[in-house]
């Protein structure tokens, strides 16, 4: 099967495109003169975040009726899922159905018989690893030991994904994505901490770091890890895993500081409790995605974070 898809993708599917990332993705897209159909169920996107040259199907990955739809495409980019890693102890059974289930269900309508899918990509994440004991960037071969069920179910859809596309011939890739940000981030006390931080601080009240905030994090901009997933479609991947996270390391007490410098904000974090399941360290070598699909993040925390957060507040 020819896997150079760059000239010959005429029609994408984007599950979860109405979301933060997933939208971004939609826009890029649409950009390349490809026609896009979103499958997305509004649980958390926003059919406003849907450009209008696209096709919105209102419908759960879980509905076997979106088949056609992921069918009829040249490339999917499997998007949606549930994602939180603090709320997946107590949303075990939805988190698992949503994102291990939910993958099945895509994979089903990408590999039946007449099918036009030739590229599938996945959006995992680095809740798949095991903690790292030193703040280094860790590689793709870096311990897959998730300390989350988020991570379980995640590392469980990347299997089904190599299997199942490797037996119908199918190219594709999975990207471990590390902490995404940008401008649209819809607020969640799980997912989000520079909107965390930024809307509780527009409210006059002190945000909360769990822990030390010593933990260093690797903080990706939107619009990079967007390109990520087109350069994934642009490339021939062989089923290959990317970290999709700028290489650089930010503890949560300098995210902090950062958002609170920018928003003129004087009060100190309130410290509570470490949580479970958050890793330690994560910050993500990248230099296989630099490498095979010419992955180049352009946006530096530091200098960015100030325009993010003009589109933050009140929403």
């Amino acid at each position: 099967m020819d896997r150079d898809l760059s000239k010959t993708v005429k029609k994408a599917c984007v599950t979860g495109g109405a979301g933060f990332i997933g939208s971004q993705v939609v826009r890029n897209l649409l950009a390349r003169d490809i026609d896009v159909v979103v499958i997305d169920n509004l649980s958390v996107g926003r059919r406003e975040n849907v450009p209008a040259a696209a096709t919105l199907v209102e419908a759960d990955i879980l509905d076997s009726a979106v088949m056609d739809d992921i069918a009829g495409c040249d490339a999917v980019f499997h998007l949606a899922a549930r994602v939180a890693i603090r709320s997946s102890f107590e949303f075990v059974v939805e988190d698992t159905t949503a994102n291990v289930v939910g993958t099945a269900n895509v994979l089903r309508g990408a590999t039946r018989a007449d099918s036009r899918v030739r590229k599938f990509i996945l959006a995992s994440s680095m809740a798949v690893y095991a903690d790292s004991p030193q703040p280094t960037p860790i590689s793709e071969d870096y311990t897959l030991q998730p300390v989350s069920p988020y991570g379980v179910s995640k590392l469980a859809a990347e299997m089904l994904v190599r299997q199942m596309c490797d037996q119908s011939g199918i190219d594709s890739a999975v990207l471990r994505l590390f902490n995404t940000y940008g401008r649209g981030q819809a607020l969640s006390p799980y997912v989000g901490v520079a909107t965390i931080f930024a809307n509780a601080m527009r409210e006059g009240r002190a945000p909360s770091i769990f822990g030390d905030g010593e933990q260093r994090r690797d903080f990706i901009h939107v619009e990079d890890v967007a390109q990520g997933f087109i350069n994934a479609m642009l490339h021939p991947t062989e089923g290959k895993v990317f970290n999709i996270g700028s290489g650089q390391a930010l503890t949560v007490n300098q995210v902090y500081s950062a958002i609170a410098q920018a928003l003129n904000f004087d009060q100190p974090p309130v410290y509570a409790e470490a949580v479970p399941g958050e890793l330690r360290n994560s910050i993500a070598d990248n230099s296989r995605a630099r490498q095979t699909i010419e992955f180049n993040p352009k946006h530096v925390f530091a200098d960015t974070i100030a325009g993010v957060l003009e589109g933050v507040g009140g929403s």
